[in-house]
C-alpha cells in the first residue's frame, strides 16, 4: 500500500501514524530505536505490506502493469490502490479527505524530528502539492508516477501506467474495493484499530 492507504490505516493514533508512515525508511531492528507507539506503527506498516505482497488479489491487480513495470509492478498497484481510496474516501471514512489530510500533515510536521532524513526532505513537497488529495485523480496520479520515476527506482513510464489504468478501471476498482475490505479486517483484527467509517444504513 502507498502513504494515504498506510496513514488512513492507523485509525486516531498520531504516534502510531507516524511509524505507519515511515516505515519504508526503517529498516531491520532500526524501529527499536523509536518511541513505543511509533515502533508499532512501523511493525504494522511492515505487516501491512506483507499482507499485500501475499494476497491473491494484489497479485492479480499486477497482471495489468507487469508488462511495462516487471517486478515493479507491484509499486504501481499500491500507488493506484490510493487513487481508489481517495477517490471514495467517502466510502471508507467520516471526515473528508481534505480534513484527514491536513491533521495528518499537522502530526507529521509535530513529529518531524522523528522521521528520517529522506522524509524530512520529501516531506514539504508531499503537503506543498497537496499530494494525499491529488491521488484521487487520473492527473495525480500520473503525476504521482512520474515523481516516483524520477526519484526512485520504478521504471518512468507514468502514461503507460496511466493508460492501462484506464483501460482496465472496473476491474482493478472491484479488486481494491475487495482487497480494502480484507486488509481493514485485517488491521482490525491484528492490531485492534478501530476506523471512523461511514455507517452502513
Amino acid at each position: 500500500m502507498n502513504y494515504l492507504a498506510h496513514l488512513y490505516l492507523s485509525g486516531e493514533s498520531e504516534k502510531l501514524l507516524v511509524g505507519n508512515f515511515i516505515g519504508d525508511y526503517v529498516k531491520g531492528k532500526q524501529y527499536q530505536h523509536y518511541p513505543d507507539e511509533i515502533a508499532r506503527g512501523i511493525l504494522l506498516h511492515r505487516r501491512i505490506d506483507s499482507f499485500t505482497d501475499a494476497h491473491e488479489l494484489h497479485r492479480a491487480a499486477k497482471h495489468f502493469f507487469r508488462a511495462e513495470f516487471g517486478h515493479y509492478a507491484g509499486i504501481v498497484v499500491d500507488v493506484v490502490y490510493d487513487h481508489f481510496l481517495a477517490g471514495n474516501w467517502k466510502n471508507y471514512s467520516d471526515i473528508s479527505l481534505s480534513c484527514f489530510a491536513k491533521w495528518s500533515h499537522s502530526v507529521l510536521l509535530a513529529n518531524f524530528k522523528h522521521l528520517p532524513l529522506r522524509v524530512q526532505g520529501f516531506l514539504p513537497f508531499l503537503i506543498q502539492h497537496r499530494r494525499l488529495e491529488s491521488y484521487a485523480t487520473i492527473e495525480g496520479i500520473t503525476q504521482a508516477l512520474n515523481v516516483m520515476g524520477k526519484y526512485s527506482s520504478l521504471p518512468a513510464k507514468s502514461e503507460p501506467a496511466k493508460q492501462a489504468l484506464l483501460y482496465n478501471y472496473p476491474i482493478l476498482q472491484t479488486n481494491f474495493e475487495e482487497f480494502m475490505g480484507e486488509l481493514i479486517q485485517y488491521v482490525s483484527d491484528e492490531f485492534g484499530i478501530a476506523l471512523n467509517q461511514p455507517k452502513k444504513l
